[in-house]
């Protein structure tokens, strides 16, 4: 019973150390922040040219 109990743990263990969900979030999380960096970039140089397009087109 003993040696069962003990297989039965490591089995267990071994199979928590296997799952990596917070690499994979972590990874996520600095996807999203490039992706914010791009679109942050791309406003800053685009709004003046944005902002004569809408003047240009509601007088």
């Amino acid at each position: 019973m003993k040696k069962l109990a003990i297989k039965l743990v490591t089995a267990v263990q071994s199979r928590q150390h296997q799952h990596d969900e917070g690499a994979v979030s972590a990874e996520y999380g600095v996807l999203l922040a490039g992706v914010v960096a791009v679109v942050a970039i791309a406003a800053t140089g685009l709004g003046g040219r944005i902002k004569d397009i809408f003047d240009a087109v509601l007088p």
